[in-house]
C-alpha cells in the first residue's frame, strides 16, 4: 500500500488515522473559532482590516493534519509557473493529493464550513472547485517570487466568479530574514505583511483593490521552501434563483402560460425559434451579470464603509 495515501478509519471514536497518525474529526478544526464570538470578532476584524477585506487566524487547523500535509509534498505532481513577474510551484491541476491534503480540502469544502465562510463574509451561495485549478498545492523555492498582483476573475476553466481565497502555511521556523511575506498593497505602495508561519491561515476577499505578492526572491537556506495550501471560492454569475421544470407532454396539466409556450414552439419554423431563444438568453445573461455586478459594488462599500 503506499503509505502517503494510506488512510483508515477508527471504529472506537470519529477519527481517522493517516500514517499511524490518529486525527479525531471532531478537532480538525478549532471548535472556538467556529462559535459566535470569534465570528463576530472575525467579522469586525475584516471589516475594518487593510489596505482590503483580508483576516488572519492562526491555529484554525489542527497541527497533526498539517504536518502531515507538509509531509506530502515531496510526492506532489507540480507543474512550474514561469514568467517575468513570478516564478513559483503548483500542483497540476485536478491532483492527486495524499490523503491528508485530501482531508483538508474535504473539510474545507463541507457545507458546514462553507456556510462559516458565508456567515463570515456576507458572500452567499459560495461554490467550491474540486479539482483545484490554480489551487491546491503551492510552493516556493530559493530564488523565487511572486510578483504584486490581482488573482483572476473568472475560474479558467468553468467561468464562475472568483470570490476570495483561503491560504493556509505549512512553514515551521520560519525566519523573517529569508523573506516570502505576503504583502498586501493599495495600487501603489504596500500596507502590511503577512508572515507564512505554520498553521496561520489568511482569507482574502477578491476586488478591484486586493493586490498582493511577495515580489523579492526567497533567501532561504537550501533544502526550505515556502509551502502552503490553497483554496478559492466562486459564485456564479448564471445563477437564477428558481428551479426550471421539464413540460409536461400533456397540456391539460400545465398552466395556460406554458401551454402557449409548446403551441408557439410547435408553429414556429425551428430556425427563427432557435434564434429567438438565443437571443433570449443572452439578455437573460447580461441582466444576471449587471445584476450580479452591483450586489458586489454593494457589499464593497458596505465593506468599505464599516
Amino acid at each position: 500500500m503506499d503509505t502517503a495515501h494510506s488512510i483508515e478509519s477508527d471504529s472506537t471514536a470519529d477519527a481517522v488515522v493517516i500514517r499511524g497518525v490518529k486525527l479525531p474529526l471532531t478537532d480538525l478544526v478549532d471548535r472556538d473559532a467556529l462559535g459566535p464570538e470569534a465570528l463576530a470578532e472575525f467579522q469586525r476584524r475584516l471589516r475594518t482590516a487593510q489596505p482590503f477585506p483580508h483576516l488572519v487566524i492562526d491555529g484554525l487547523f489542527n497541527p497533526d493534519l498539517l504536518d502531515l500535509i507538509a509531509e506530502e509534498f515531496d510526492s506532489t505532481d507540480w507543474r512550474g509557473v514561469t514568467g517575468r513577474h513570478q516564478r513559483t510551484l503548483r500542483s497540476v491541476d485536478c491532483p492527486n493529493l495524499g490523503s491528508a491534503a485530501q482531508l483538508y480540502f474535504d473539510t474545507i469544502y463541507s457545507g458546514w464550513f462553507i456556510d462559516w465562510l458565508s456567515m463570515l463574509t456576507g458572500v452567499d451561495h459560495l461554490l467550491t472547485d474540486p479539482k483545484l485549478v490554480d489551487g491546491g498545492l503551492h510552493e516556493t523555492r530559493r530564488g523565487g517570487s511572486f510578483g504584486v498582483h490581482r488573482d483572476f476573475e473568472r475560474h479558467r476553466k468553468n467561468g464562475l466568479r472568483n470570490e476570495m481565497v483561503l491560504i493556509t502555511y505549512l512553514n515551521k521556523s520560519w525566519q523573517e530574514e529569508w523573506g516570502g511575506q505576503l504583502e498586501l498593497w493599495t495600487s501603489r505602495r504596500r500596507v502590511t505583511q503577512v508572515f507564512p508561519v505554520f498553521g496561520r491561515t489568511l482569507l482574502m476577499i477578491h476586488g478591484p483593490a486586493s493586490f498582493h505578492g511577495h515580489p523579492e526572491p526567497l533567501h532561504t537556506p537550501e533544502g526550505r521552501s515556502r509551502r502552503s495550501v490553497a483554496s478559492y471560492f466562486y459564485t456564479s454569475p448564471e445563477s437564477a434563483g428558481y428551479s426550471q421544470y421539464a413540460p409536461e407532454s400533456n397540456f391539460l396539466h400545465v398552466g395556460w402560460s406554458d401551454h402557449a409556450k409548446q403551441i408557439a414552439r410547435l408553429i414556429t419554423p425551428p430556425a427563427l425559434y432557435l434564434g429567438a431563444r438565443s437571443a433570449r438568453d443572452r439578455m437573460k445573461r447580461r441582466h444576471s451579470l449587471s445584476q450580479a455586478s452591483e450586489e458586489r459594488a454593494v457589499y464593497l462599500r458596505g465593506i468599505s464603509r464599516q
